[in-house]
Parts: C-alpha cells; sequence; structure tokens
C-alpha cells in the first residue's frame, strides 16, 4: 500500500510541475507522512523530480525548437548555485533540518501564493523604464540565489524561475514552461550528483516516485493548456498549509 501511494503521489508531483510547479510542496509532506526522515525526503526528491521534467520536456517538445539560443547562459548559474545549496544541505545536520522543515514548507507555499502579485508588480515598476542591462543578463544573476535554494530545498524553485522568464520577450507560457523544466533538471541533476555518496537518499522510495512522475510530468505537458492554473494553486495553497501545520505540531 505504501509503494502505491508513493507511485501515485509522484504521478501527482509530475503533473504539477509539468503545469507550473509546487510539486514537492505536495511530495515532500507525504514523504515525510510515511515515515522518511525530512532531509532523507528533501535529497530523494531529486530522483523523483528530474526525470519528471525531462518527461515534461518532452511532452513540451515542439515549443523547445523555438527556444532562442541565447537563453543557454542560464545553465551555468543554475549549475553553480545548486552545487552550492547542495554542499549546504551536505553540512546540515538531520536535527537541525528538521527544526527548518516547516519554514521551509511555508516559504514555498507563500513563493507560490504571492507569485503572481511579484509578477505583476514587477512589470508596473519596470515598465517604461529604460533599460541599460539585458533582462536576460540579470535573470541569469538572478538564477544564482534562485538555484542555490532549489538545491538546498526546492520545493517553489520552478514557479519562480517562471516569474523570472516573464520578463523576457517571450510571449509563449509554453516555452517558458519548456525553459523552466530544462533548468529545473539541470538543478536536480547537479544537486544529486553533489548528495550520491552521502548516504541521504532513498533509491527505493526514489524509483518508485521518479516512474509515476515521469507519467505524471508527460501527461501534465500534454493536458497543460485544459488545465485551470487558477484552481491548481488553490489547492496547492490549501494543502501546502495544512503541511505546515502538521510538520511544525510533529517537530514543536
Amino acid at each position: 500500500m505504501t509503494d502505491l501511494i508513493l507511485f501515485l503521489t509522484g504521478i501527482v508531483i509530475g503533473s504539477m510541475n509539468a503545469v507550473a510547479g509546487g510539486g514537492m510542496l505536495i511530495g515532500f509532506p507525504v514523504m515525510v507522512a510515511l515515515g522518511i526522515p525530512p532531509l532523507v525526503a528533501n535529497a530523494t526528491g531529486n530522483i523523483i523530480t528530474a526525470p519528471g521534467q525531462l518527461a515534461s520536456a518532452w511532452g513540451y517538445r515542439a515549443y523547445l525548437r523555438r527556444i532562442p539560443r541565447r537563453f543557454i547562459i542560464l545553465i551555468p548559474p543554475l549549475i553553480i548555485g545548486s552545487a552550492a545549496g547542495a554542499i549546504v544541505l551536505r553540512q546540515t545536520g538531520a536535527g537541525d533540518f528538521a527544526k527548518l522543515v516547516p519554514w521551509l514548507v511555508l516559504f514555498g507555499v507563500l513563493l507560490f501564493a504571492v507569485q503572481p502579485f511579484i509578477h505583476f508588480h514587477l512589470h508596473q515598476h519596470i515598465k517604461g523604464k529604460r533599460q541599460t542591462i539585458p533582462p536576460l543578463l540579470l535573470i541569469a544573476v538572478a538564477m544564482l540565489p534562485l538555484s542555490f535554494y532549489g538545491g538546498y530545498f526546492g520545493a517553489g524553485f520552478g514557479f519562480i524561475m517562471l516569474a523570472f522568464l516573464g520578463f523576457t520577450k517571450l510571449s509563449d507560457t509554453h516555452i517558458m514552461n519548456a525553459i523552466k523544466n530544462i533548468g529545473a533538471t539541470f538543478v536536480s541533476v547537479t544537486a544529486l550528483v553533489c548528495l550520491y555518496s552521502t548516504g541521504l537518499v532513498d533509491w527505493r522510495v526514489g524509483a518508485i516516485m521518479a516512474a509515476g512522475s515521469i507519467i505524471g510530468g508527460y501527461a501534465g505537458a500534454r493536458a497543460s493548456q485544459r488545465l485551470s492554473s487558477h484552481w491548481l494553486r488553490i489547492v496547492v495553497i490549501i494543502i501546502g498549509l495544512g503541511a505546515v501545520v502538521y510538520l511544525a505540531l510533529q517537530r514543536y
């Protein structure tokens, strides 16, 4: 029964990440509730998300061909930042991380909730102003702290990256989603490489959930045009806040 729950949760994670992001805001609390230590659940999340993100990218393959080559500038900061975050995670004790968990999940939920407002107000602020530095270069710099967070914890990374991509000249949401999935894959794989020899990764749990994530990632990418991101956002926020309360009661 536990394996079935893990597999189905993997499908949910992959689907959510394909549409907007935030899948591990669901997956992480489920893993902890099933008895997986928070630090292990966090590190194992990289196995779960990476295959699903690749499957999502394949689902968006028609849009991948339309990505301008200059966006490759985002890859180096994504790798550097996520590696730094994973290295810091390696130095974090299990007890210390457990105390941080409710706050990290709350931070991810809040980012998920306010992302549309941040995106709108920043657009209003820069609208009509002369830009001496190319927006893509500024976004590449912003990817360093964002991918550090992705390498350390990661829940919420995808939709914040989408918000940043909204400041480019891209107008097609599906192209931005394709870029986001590729970027998130680099973050997850880099973090996994850094955590490979730590013993923090539960390969069995990760493999079961990754199988579901692949299915959900591809299906979510194909069905994204028919899904209401508004209602999905509301459901994620409610579940995420419930998870914060559950994790806080467990740890404090």
